[in-house]
């Protein structure tokens, strides 16, 4: 997914010192083309939460026969995406050789390394039906010391996924720990990211294990206090002692977080700690010197005009 460093709508700060939620971010469309995608990291007022430095929410979208989303190779380095998906099905091949097709409640580790290319295109037998789209891509920052190793891919299935259940709130720990249950979803640096389904009148403690938590409502409405929170908003603490969150009616959330790594460059597809190593990525990928994906190598999506 192509991206440019912008700026949000309306970014809320909250006067909550030391605790508790201390900003709102509320996500902005980007038109990718076929589809727009709800964005909120990075953003002008946060650029990273813990190691997570890029959160796109898309659908649900429907999709007539013979439409779908269909995004052409291209590149990435010194990251790893994460695909998870509430409906549809979405197929991604990379330049390691790696197929496959991702269905709901799976997670996707595409670890980037020194230079990768993927694409993501929906199933023919879902093409030929026309189906719903609804999930998230997010980007990870990897650790300076790992930015430049060999590519990798990770895929980890529903059932791989471990349910939790806290008071009358259930949920899917896809990475990290929280209450009590530990994910089996390969992590490259503290990491924390869960989805919960929280019925009216529940209430919900984050976790403190984490210094940086972000909180995200996909659908519902949460209150913290005085200050509420909708869909395609997230609250975010980097200093806090616990963040209780009641749900005001039926909320489904996704939470992420994790320990910062100090700041990462971003520029379209490129994430990196070095500057000049995106700059280095974005020649060669102008210059065709990036590896192709074995069966998916007939188009590209081209470097953007405006350069790093």
């Amino acid at each position: 997914m192509t991206i440019y460093v912008d700026h949000p709508k309306t970014a809320e700060e909250i006067d909550k010192p030391c605790k508790g939620i201390q900003r709102i971010l509320e996500a902005r469309i980007s038109d990718l083309g076929t589809f727009t995608v709800r964005r909120v990291l990075p953003s002008q007022h946060q650029h990273m939460v813990g190691p997570w430095i890029f959160f796109d929410h898309f659908g649900p979208i429907d999709f007539p026969p013979y439409e779908g989303m269909d995004i052409r190779p291209h590149p990435h380095i010194n990251m790893a995406t994460v695909t998870y998906l509430f409906e549809g099905e979405l197929t991604h091949r990379d330049s390691t050789g790696a197929t496959q097709v991702i269905k709901p409640g799976a997670v996707n580790v595409m670890f980037a390394g020194k230079g990768i290319v993927h694409s993501e295109r929906t199933p023919d037998h879902l093409k030929a039906t026309g189906y719903t789209a609804h999930g998230l891509q997010l980007w990870l920052a990897m650790p300076e010391e790992i930015e430049q190793d060999e590519p990798d891919f990770f895929h980890f299935t529903a059932e791989e996924v471990r349910p939790f259940t806290t008071g009358a709130v259930t949920g899917r720990l896809m990475m990290g720990e929280a209450y009590g249950v530990r994910s089996a979803v390969k992590t490259f640096s503290p990491t924390l990211y869960f989805e919960a389904s929280l019925p009216k009148g529940a209430d919900l403690t984050l976790p403190t294990h984490v210094s940086e938590i972000g909180l995200y409502v996909i659908n519902g409405r949460l209150q913290d206090g005085e200050t509420l929170i909708d869909p395609g908003m997230m609250a975010v603490s980097t200093n806090h002692d616990g963040i209780k969150v009641v749900a005001l009616e039926d909320t489904h959330i996704i939470v992420i977080g994790g320990e910062p790594l100090g700041h990462r460059y971003i520029w379209w597809n490129f994430v990196s700690s070095s500057a000049d190593r995106i700059k280095q990525a974005a020649y060669d990928w102008d210059a065709r010197l990036f590896p192709e994906i074995p069966t998916d190598h007939d188009e590209r999506i081209p470097l953007p005009e405006k350069k790093p």
